[in-house]
Order: C-alpha cells, then sequence, then structure tokens
C-alpha cells in the first residue's frame, strides 16, 4: 500500500490499521489512504436520509456523471463506507498464500469428473490452514468455468467420497446431527442435494467448495479459532468496532480461494462464478462486489445484510439480524439497529459494486423472511449504475413469475418453495452463465 503523508492525521490513520495488519483488502488493491476509518462521521453525525441513497452521488453531494468518476471516486468511496459502518475492514491479501494438492481422482461419476483435494496456506502464524475441493469435468478442452462457494457443514457433507478429510474446524450441531459439534464419518453427502455435482459437470463447468466454518466459525466467541487470529493483536479476542465480521471473514476466505483459481490451469480465469446460500450469500455478494476478478456473481436467497433492503424491509430486520448474530458484523453496524435512515448506503449500492459485471439473484415464494421482493427492487435501483458504465441492468421492472429466468445483466429468478438450495437454482444459475460466458 503506497502512503502520502499529506496530514498527521492520514498518517496515523493508516499507522492505526498497518498495526493491527488491517490494510485495505478490495482484491485487485488498496483503497486511498483518506478513505480510513477516522475519515467518516460518528453514526449520530451522519445524515436521516429516508429513501434510498442514490449510488451515483458522492457522499458530500457531489454528482457522479461519467465513468471515471465511478472508478476513480464513487466505488472506493462506497467499499470504504460498506466496511467502515457495516462489515469491517479486514486485512490486505496476504503476500505469503500458498497450496498444496494433496489427491487427485480422475475416475468420478463413472470417468466423468476429476476430483482435486487441495490445502490453502495464508496470513501470520496462527492463520488456520484452508481446504478447497475441487470436480472439474473430464471431457473438455482446455481450462473450464468454475461455480465457487462456501459450504456449511464441512466438505464431506457435499459428497459421500471416502478421500475428502473431515474437517478439524467447528460445525454447527443443527446442520449435522452431531452432539460435540464436530465433523463425522456419518456426516459423508449428507448435503449433496444443495451440490449436484454431476449434473454440473455434465454441463461442462467445475465446481469448487471450501468449509466456511475453516475460515471462521459461525458462532459469537468463535473469533480466536479462525483466520482472525492470525490478525489479532496480543490478548485480543474479538475484532474492534470498525474491524472485519464473521461474514466479511468469509469473503476475504472466499478472495483466498480466487488466489488459488487463477493458479490452476484446469480453472478459467474468465470464467470464475461465486455463490452463496442465505449467511453465506451475504459473503458472495461482499466478495463479488469488492474484488472485480470474480466474473460472475450469484447469491442466493441472501436477504438482510446482503441482497435485500435495510430500509423498507419486509423480513429480517438490522436489529434483529445483529441481536441473533452478533459476530455477523462490525460493531459500527448495531449502532444503526433503530437508526437505518441514517446509513449512507443501502444494499443496492453494494450491488452496484459489480458493475458492470453480470450479478444473479435466486430467491423462493415461501421465503419471506429473505423479502425477494425487496431483493428485486435493490436490483432496479442498482440499475442506472450499469447503466452509465454503459450495459444494461435488469431488463424488467415487474417481478418475473415463478420459474422464470430473467437473464439480463442484472438477472433474477424465483422458484415455489422454500429457504433452500436446490438443483432447481443450479439449472437457472448455468442457463445464466451459458448466456454471459457466450456458451449458449
Amino acid at each position: 500500500m503506497r502512503i502520502t503523508i499529506i496530514t498527521c492525521i492520514l498518517f496515523l490513520s493508516c499507522s492505526y490499521l498497518k498495526s493491527n495488519g488491517l490494510q485495505h483488502d478490495s482484491g485487485t488493491g488498496s483503497l486511498p489512504c483518506g478513505s480510513l476509518p477516522e475519515s467518516w462521521p460518528p453514526v449520530s453525525g451522519l445524515p436521516v436520509i429516508r429513501q434510498l441513497p442514490d449510488p451515483l452521488v458522492m457522499f458530500d453531494g457531489t454528482p457522479v456523471t461519467s465513468v471515471g468518476d465511478w472508478k476513480e471516486k464513487r466505488r472506493p468511496e462506497l467499499i470504504s463506507l460498506f466496511k467502515h459502518y457495516m462489515y469491517g475492514y479486514s486485512p490486505a491479501p496476504p503476500e505469503n498464500f500458498s497450496y498444496t494438492i494433496d489427491y487427485t481422482d480422475n475416475t468420478k461419476f463413472d470417468g466423468k469428473a476429476t476430483l482435486k483435494l487441495v490445502t490453502l496456506r495464508f496470513g501470520p502464524p496462527g492463520t488456520p490452514e484452508v481446504s478447497m475441493m475441487i470436480v472439474i469435468p473430464n471431457d473438455r478442452e482446455g481450462p473450464v468455468p468454475v461455480f465457487f462457494g462456501l459450504n456449511f457443514p464441512g466438505n464431506h457433507t457435499t459428497a459421500d467420497f471416502p478421500e475428502i478429510p473431515l474437517t478439524g474446524a467447528w460445525v454447527n450441531n443443527s446442520w449435522t446431527g452431531a452432539t460435540d459439534n464436530r465433523a463425522h464419518d456419518d456426516q459423508r453427502g449428507i448435503r449433496e442435494w444443495r451440490w449436484p455435482y454431476e449434473m454440473v459437470i455434465d454441463r461442462g463447468y467445475a465446481v469448487a467448495t471450501i468449509y466456511a466454518g475453516e475460515i471462521s466459525p459461525d458462532y459469537d466467541g468463535g473469533f480466536t479459532e479462525g483466520v482472525h487470529r492470525g490478525y489479532f493483536t496480543e490478548q485480543q479476542e474479538r475484532p474492534g468496532p470498525h474491524e472485519w465480521g464473521v461474514v466479511s471473514a468469509w469473503a476475504w476466505g472466499i478472495k483466498r480461494g480466487v488466489d488459488y483459481i487463477v493458479e490452476d490451469p484446469d480453472l478459467d480465469n474468465d470464467g470464475i462464478i461465486v455463490i452463496g446460500h442465505s449467511r453465506l450469500g451475504k459473503a458472495a455478494m461482499v466478495a463479488g462486489a469488492f474484488d472485480e476478478r470474480i466474473d460472475i456473481i450469484i447469491p442466493s436467497q441472501a436477504g438482510s445484510g446482503g441482497t435485500s433492503p435495510n430500509r423498507f424491509n419486509v423480513g429480517e430486520s438490522v436489529e434483529r439480524i445483529n441481536t441473533v448474530f452478533p459476530h455477523w458484523f462490525n460493531d459500527a453496524f448495531k449502532e444503526f439497529n433503530n437508526h437505518v435512515e441514517r446509513l449512507p448506503f443501502d444494499q443496492h449500492s453494494l450491488i452496484a459494486l459489480a458493475a458492470p459485471r453480470p450479478l444473479l439473484l435466486t430467491n423462493a415464494t415461501d421465503d419471506e423472511w429473505a423479502d425477494p421482493g425487496g431483493q428485486f427492487n435493490m436490483l432496479v435501483a442498482a440499475t442506472p449504475v450499469y447503466e452509465l458504465l454503459g450495459v444494461e441492468g435488469i431488463e424488467t421492472n415487474l417481478m418475473p413469475p415463478q420459474n422464470q429466468l430473467v437473464s439480463s445483466r442484472l438477472g433474477f429468478f424465483i422458484r415455489p418453495g422454500r429457504h433452500d438450495m436446490t438443483a432447481i437454482e443450479w439449472e437457472a444459475w448455468m442457463d445464466f452463465c451459458d448466456r454471459h460466458l457466450g456458451r449458449q
């Protein structure tokens, strides 16, 4: 990170973040030194904005009228605002990233696919290793596009393959049937309906996944077990008020997975598709918004804190999500529990950060908690940014019928049913990606 010391205040700001290892990680570069915690007012000093804040108006009220204004000013500003007030500042990309390919087997699914197991290593001493599982179609010429996302209970639950190592990280008992928060052999393949590997490789795509809990366990108090611990100061057990919460840590872990993908000759660097369901959809959205190496972003039923509005939310509120899941976001976000109208952004601006890349939101009719209608409205509200950059946003202002894919650059799909990640979603995802990767 290049630092120009303009004033003593900016110098101290940069020094503070550096001492905690918390330089800005946008995936493709650092934000300006001026966009640091001390640069933004306290929540009580933010103006009340009852309608959706305009993503094409700077924080100081200056209109954004050109592509240059967006790329050089507003986009970095929005990233800084989201980090400061909601997701938290995360570490810069580690310089010591490395990996080992521990296992390959080209006989999976009757010889149609290769299973590859990879260990990723990065970060300061104490940062845990992360296991990545990849399934690659054998019938291919050259590298193939890859769907990459985090999973909930462990790689071993996504397929009944004995070669997949059991995670040593904390697991949620309610997802696995365990009683000790640990992985066991009888959990193999229990979530394979969410990861239909054979169906995906038959369409010519690879699939990669990492267990989210190896990056950061999903419970309040688990910060010293995941990647946070490598970046904490001595005796620190929780992130500071503006430091990264668990959603931001998961997003940071997704970026480390992308670090590997861009080096794997079997995977197409121009076809990196990041997916995620529910809370992991929030992480997929944050990673895709901040890291421009990601080509297509597909959050599934990401809801509050992801792709549904903070204002006008008919599902989960900011106060509720911060109360039940206090570890997901930074502590500054809790100050908006009863003051959402002071947020200097809403989630349409997070979607807008993906521009001009394709992005698809998928939902289910019975999942009112995730506010499908609000998510659709976020796509409509992000469209002006896409249009400023010379591409279409969402092609309609009317929410589509069930099972009808809107495949414009900002896309939408809703199926009948409940909160879940199913083969129906995967078919829609692949149809969307076929169009935007020129595979039709």
